[in-house]
């Protein structure tokens, strides 16, 4: 093996890498009976963080307009308290976020029906704390969801 096919296999990651010494992993969400494409299938990693990033400016854009008026550490910091309500209030109840909702998405349970507060709370509070999110299996779930045992799918 040369140079090249080391830093290539190192910056596709250890599926890439798995499945080219011919290991068959399947598409993502084979083992939880999701489809490969299409309404139901695992949601790709780019809408999810487009949905983030809508959420989290969504929650900053609240935060400086109503509780910090000059300091942005402040903003900041109710950004993530009001992240993490939205989260709750709306994964709970209609399944997704509103950038969730824009992008397509909807989480729900691994057996496919809604998640329960207790999950859902469970779920928002490992993802605002980040590391958790950063952990991903090899459906790409990230450590938050696998806990509180959701996925992210496609509507």
């Amino acid at each position: 093996m040369d140079n090249r096919q080391v830093i290539g296999s190192w910056l596709s990651g250890p599926r890439a890498a798995v499945e080219q010494m011919g290991a068959d992993l399947g598409h993502r969400g084979q083992r939880l009976g999701l489809p490969e494409s299409g309404p139901g299938s695992m949601a790709p990693l780019g809408r999810r963080f487009g949905a983030l990033f809508i959420d989290w400016g969504l929650c900053l854009l609240i935060a400086s307009g109503f509780f910090a008026a000059g300091s942005q550490q402040a903003a900041g910091n109710w950004a993530l308290g009001i992240f993490l309500l939205l989260s709750v209030l709306t994964v709970g109840t209609i399944g997704s976020t509103p950038g969730k909702r824009i992008f397509g998405l909807r989480v729900i349970s691994v057996h496919g029906g809604r998640l329960g507060i207790p999950r859902v709370l469970l779920r928002s509070v490992l993802l605002g704390l980040a590391i958790p999110a950063l952990i991903w299996d090899r459906d790409g779930r990230g450590l938050h969801d696998r806990l509180s045992r959701a996925v992210q799918v496609r509507i």
